[in-house]
């Protein structure tokens, strides 16, 4: 056999194992986006307004602690503060935990809000490193303040849970902000569950170009940075596509750490947030999803599209390649710490359908995606019989990232309509043709970064630099 038909057969094998691939990651994505659409259909025939009103008697049996882990936040920890304020929750504590931040986070919070030591119980669950003092607000009882050694984020929310006194927590981040009814619309699936629902999300924004002011966001704006502009196209897909139709069979793996809810009492059973993988909040939901099936225990875990959490976005090359590192490398470590579950029929659906998934598509994905990149540039270069194949697979890409983008804007823009102006809906639809040519390969890169930091057993989370969402902005057209 000569080396054309070496060339040849080798062609005919690659491209059909990356073809087949991608065809079957556009049906399932196009697969989540029916099941999206048919659930917020059905939400969207609903009075939100009056179903909250009905709630809102009935969540009162429910507290919640919201912890706020806090390292080096002192640009955006009173803007979350004073949006949790603003909360319509009938009671509900706030936990501020500084994971000794080497900036002026602690008398910041100190210092605003009027804190003064107190003594409060903590029940030692959970390990954490040792607190130093806890404070509460003279000016609001419902803040608490919890000053501790540096242990990382799982740590300093274990210790959040620690000193908490409500049977369910919200776990925020410390640079992120709470619409007004998003704690009452998370709690709604928990509460309408008895119990049966013992986890639940909520949506995610990108706060960066809105008008912020006292905590509260008076206008969502698409900003004109096109880093920002890529990352709400990308939140967009993952909420309003993945996750809906991942929830509506107990399928969740994520939840946001930005914004969710657990119940404690199941939190503590599997031993709170583990310290030791950068991706806590995944490897908390597997093994919540491990403990309930070993248990024969009939729980879900669920997403709910409406409640908003706004957040702040990289908005540079460096600081996105930290996340985007980072959040692959917390992915692989929480797949392989619950390998054993992978394909396993003792975990039902979660072993053959959602892990899987996760493996699959979301973990190998940029190796694949590389691999097909490499393949069209060198087919282009090439030529002959290798262009029509090339032409094939570029197409694949277009709809895997441009299409499959675009419905996803759509569908929030009908369902929610987050972004009021048209011309912001016009604007991401357009920069959705470009993603696939410039961001997307972005993207392959550093995720296969966090492959590389794992393979070396590096657990650096790394530090992204902060502007705050405490001010108005107008990084706007």
């Amino acid at each position: 056999m000569n080396l054309d038909n070496i060339l040849y057969w080798f062609n005919e094998v690659f491209s059909s194992l990356i073809f087949i691939y991608m065809l079957f990651v556009i049906l399932v994505y196009s697969l989540m986006l029916v099941f999206a659409f048919l659930q917020l259909r059905k939400d969207r025939n609903l009075d939100k307004n009056l179903e909250g009103k009905v709630n809102l008697n009935a969540v009162y049996s429910k507290p919640v602690s919201i912890i706020v882990p806090a390292y080096n936040e002192e640009i955006g920890i009173i803007s979350t503060v004073q949006s949790l304020l603003t909360l319509e929750y009938p009671q509900y504590e706030i936990v501020i935990v500084n994971d000794g931040s080497k900036d002026s986070t602690l008398q910041t919070v100190i210092d605003v809000f009027q804190m003064e030591p107190v003594f409060r119980t903590v029940q030692n669950q959970l390990p954490s490193a040792e607190i130093r003092g806890i404070y509460q607000s003279k000016l609001h009882y419902n803040i608490v303040l919890v000053d501790k050694e540096n242990g990382g984020k799982a740590d300093a929310l274990n210790a959040g849970i620690n000193v908490s006194r409500f049977p369910y927590f919200c776990s925020i981040d410390g640079d992120s902000i709470l619409s007004t009814k998003s704690l009452l619309q998370v709690m709604k699936p928990i509460v309408s569950s008895n119990g049966k629902v013992i986890a639940a999300g909520g949506s995610v924004r990108i706060a960066n170009g809105s008008e912020i002011e006292y905590g509260s966001v008076l206008k969502s704006v698409v900003p004109n940075n096109p880093i920002v502009v890529m990352q709400i196209i990308e939140y967009l897909r993952a909420f309003y596509m993945g996750r809906i139709g991942l929830s509506r069979f107990n399928l969740l793996l994520i939840i946001s750490g930005a914004f969710s809810v657990f119940s404690k009492e199941y939190t503590i059973k599997v031993g709170g947030y583990n310290k030791n993988t950068i991706g806590e909040d995944m490897e908390l939901v597997v093994r919540l999803h491990n403990y309930l099936l070993k248990n024969k225990i009939k729980k879900s875990i669920e997403f709910i599209p409406d409640p908003v959490c706004w957040t702040e976005a990289p908005d540079n090359l460096k600081d996105l390649k930290t996340q985007r590192r980072r959040w692959h490398q917390g992915l692989l470590s929480s797949l392989m710490l619950n390998r054993g579950m992978l394909l396993n029929p003792k975990y039902k659906q979660i072993g053959l359908i959602s892990v899987p998934y996760f493996v699959f598509i979301e973990l190998i994905g940029p190796i694949v995606e590389l691999l097909g990149y490499i393949y069209v540039i060198l087919s282009f270069v090439i030529g002959n019989i290798y262009l029509e194949s090339a032409l094939t697979l570029f197409v694949l890409f277009l709809i895997y990232s441009t299409v499959i983008s675009m419905f996803s804007i759509l569908l929030e823009a009908w369902s929610m309509g987050t972004y009021p102006r048209i011309r912001d809906s016009v604007k991401l639809l357009l920069y959705s043709l470009s993603e696939v040519f410039w961001f997307r390969p972005l993207m392959v890169v550093f995720r296969l970064q966090g492959f590389w930091y794992f393979i070396r057993g590096k657990n650096d989370w790394g530090s992204l630099t902060r502007s705050g969402l405490q001010k108005k902005t107008n990084d706007t057209l």
